[in-house]
């Protein structure tokens, strides 16, 4: 056997040992609550603000949601909890082409338009919705998070919810 060819070979050998890993980095589901967790926490810790916990039933609470959202093909806040509020943040995107770190990430990119104040004057742009996912995400009260993914036909459906809430006008986020 040529070189060459051996060298292709062991190439193609690492690739489909590989395949597993990659597979699972991708697969959105793969170790779910420690990824989502750990990308929220890295941002909180990063600007000083303490990290949040898992919870699970904020994450049932998710589950619900992102199952209503996937199978009705809509996608709106769940109506609002007068005795238990709850923070919520919503993603949604073509089914299968996103990492879950893609997904967070994309309210973490959100952090380009935040500018420190009273809520709800963040916005360098002067839209509330340039930021609000950001400032719930790192918002100072809450403490706990849980999120939950869901496939519809056509997108993947995240819910992250939070408690405390966040986005509380007159407030500082942080």
């Amino acid at each position: 056997m040529s070189r060459r060819r051996l060298t292709s070979l062991i190439a193609s050998l690492g690739l489909l040992f590989s395949l597993p890993i990659m597979v699972g980095a991708t697969d959105p589901t793969s170790n779910f609550a420690d990824r989502v967790l750990g990308r929220h926490n890295r941002e909180r810790v990063a600007m000083g603000i303490m990290p949040l916990k898992w919870d699970p039933m904020l994450a049932a609470s998710a589950q619900d949601w992102a199952n209503y959202l996937a199978r009705s093909g809509r996608f709106e806040h769940a109506p609002e909890r007068p005795f238990d509020p709850q923070g919520e943040n919503l993603w949604a995107g073509t089914r299968g082409a996103f990492t879950l770190e893609h997904m967070v990430d994309a309210w973490i990119r959100e952090k380009r338009f935040f500018t420190p104040g009273v809520f709800p004057n963040n916005s360098t742009t002067g839209r509330v919705e340039d930021i609000g996912h950001y400032t719930q995400l790192m918002w100072r009260d809450s403490g706990e998070v849980g999120c939950a993914i869901a496939r519809g036909r056509i997108e993947d459906v995240l819910v992250c919810r939070y408690s405390d809430a966040g986005n509380y006008i007159g407030e500082r986020p942080f």
